[in-house]
């Protein structure tokens, strides 16, 4: 495992980064970069949690976006995936022994690395699967983030025969009788043509993504497997319930991809309507994964989150 960065042509990195490993749960080694602002006045740190399969390298245009705005950020790879430790022989498959550790990575995280080593206010961007571990993550950020702005959040979805609640219940028999190791579907990662592609209408930075993995496949992951797959319906159930939502007092923002087919927009909108301290942008047209989106759906995006983060300086 190296915590240096993997450079490939057209993807610079941020200015100003401090990279390394920390211990997750269960000793497991967690790769992190912090980076400092570049633009005035400083405003905080954002700490940003990737999507499935995702890497650090892959946000450095988001953390250069950050960083022009007065924001510090913080990042790591999920326990499994980019330059993190894998935690099976096969390191393709893409898994996790339980959701809990996702949060408890996140405990750790801001304990070791952020509270005192960058500069607060605290703020998170998560997307997808990192959205989803924000959530679970509420009640230990509570003390220490301001607010929160989540993109297509996985809380639901649209294009399995089953509904969350018989998501968990197939999976989790599946990984009682010790299949949790299986793809649910597909296998190891392969470039998809961008044509057949479904999370961005932007050709050169779905590309430029490509190639960041074709030049370095020990970043990737493959399809999901069962115990993932069980771990996030589990989480997602949690999240939804509630009187978890009522409990949440970190101000939101949800922001939702008109045109996601991975995840389902019509869960998020009805999930900001739950939230005591919910508000919700849909941004129509745009696919899943907005940040690596045209500049168009990017611009409305940037527009909305300036308008919620850092906010008017009033929450604790």
């Amino acid at each position: 495992m190296s915590a240096q960065f993997y450079q490939i042509p057209g993807n610079p990195a941020p200015e100003r980064a401090i990279t390394g490993f920390f211990t997750g749960d269960r000793g497991r080694q967690i790769r992190y970069a912090v980076f400092g602002a570049t633009g005035r006045p400083m405003k905080g740190t954002v700490v940003v949690l990737t999507g499935r399969n995702e890497c650090i390298e892959k946000y450095f245009e988001t953390i250069s976006d950050l960083a022009k705005r007065g924001f510090g950020v913080a990042i790591m790879d999920w326990r499994g995936q980019g330059a993190s430790e894998r935690l099976l022989k096969d390191p393709q498959r893409g898994y996790v022994e339980r959701f809990s550790s996702y949060t408890k990575d996140i405990d750790r995280f801001f304990s070791e690395i952020v509270l005192p080593d960058c500069r607060g206010p605290y703020y998170v961007l998560g997307h997808s699967t990192g959205a989803l571990a924000a959530l679970t993550a509420v009640p230990i950020l509570v003390n220490r983030v301001r607010r929160m702005a989540l993109i297509a959040p996985l809380i639901g979805v649209d294009n399995v025969p089953f509904s969350v609640k018989w998501l968990k219940r197939i999976t989790g028999f599946l990984r009682g009788v010790g299949l949790g190791w299986l793809y649910v579907s597909g296998g190891p990662w392969a470039p998809t043509p961008f044509e057949a592609n479904v999370v961005t209408s932007d050709p050169d930075r779905y590309r430029r993504n490509v190639l960041l993995y074709e030049t370095y496949p020990q970043l990737s992951v493959g399809s999901p497997t069962v115990a993932w797959m069980n771990a996030v319906s589990t989480a997602s159930e949690m999240v939804r319930n509630p009187d978890y939502c009522a409990r949440i007092q970190i101000p939101i923002l949800l922001i939702a991809a008109g045109a996601d087919t991975v995840v389902s927009t019509r869960a998020i909108e009805g999930y900001a309507r739950r939230l005591r301290s919910g508000h919700i942008v849909t941004i129509d047209g745009a696919r899943h994964e907005i940040l690596q989106e045209l500049d168009f759906y990017r611009e409305q995006f940037w527009a909305a989150f300036d308008a919620f983060i850092p906010g008017s300086g009033d929450e604790s």
